[in-house]
């Protein structure tokens, strides 16, 4: 499926020199009710998070290789991750695993794609989405406590992914928005 994918954007486009992983799923799990936690959880949450990627990515690498030859500071890959992979917060433990491994994943694949591959992430924490329309006890919590008082926008979060895909000299770093 992720190979079929690739190559459908490659075909489409001519050449992959830019690949942006933000799929993304979770289920929500108070912290303290680990009980709740199975494995069915685990492995929906880290099948979509953590093995997606790797499969896209994994699958774009030949593609991104090849276009990289062509252009200065070569082809990017740029992972969405989350806050929650950087601070135990999120909507579920599994969730904020699944993105501190994508995180660690961003950093082991900067080091051995270099220099034709850059690979980086963006750790976004509550984003103004459909997905998190509900969740006002969230937001109340953040606008409290973050230093900007804010949660973020869609294009917050836009900025900086074409901010680290025009960054030639950055790469291995995860940066939270």
């Amino acid at each position: 499926q992720a190979r079929e994918l690739v190559e459908a954007s490659a075909r489409r486009n001519g050449r992959l020199d830019i690949l942006v992983n933000n799929a993304g799923v979770t289920v929500k799990i108070p912290h303290r009710e680990i009980d709740e936690v199975t494995g069915a959880v685990w492995a929906k949450i880290l099948g979509v998070n953590l093995l997606g990627t790797w499969n896209v990515t994994a699958a774009a690498i030949p593609y991104l290789r090849a276009a990289a030859r062509d252009q200065q500071g070569g082809s990017v890959v740029v992972n969405v991750s989350s806050l929650a992979g950087i601070r135990p917060t999120g909507s579920s433990i599994p969730y904020g695993v699944s993105k501190a491994a994508v995180n660690h994943m961003t950093l082991m694949l900067a080091n051995v794609l270099g220099p034709e591959i850059r690979v980086n992430a963006v750790a976004p924490g509550l984003v103004d989405t459909p997905w998190t329309a509900g969740w006002d006890d969230e937001r109340s919590l953040v606008h409290s406590r973050a230093p900007l008082k804010s949660s973020a926008q869609p294009e917050d979060v836009a900025e900086v992914i074409v901010g680290l895909v025009r960054s030639y000299q950055v790469t291995g770093e995860v940066v939270m928005v």
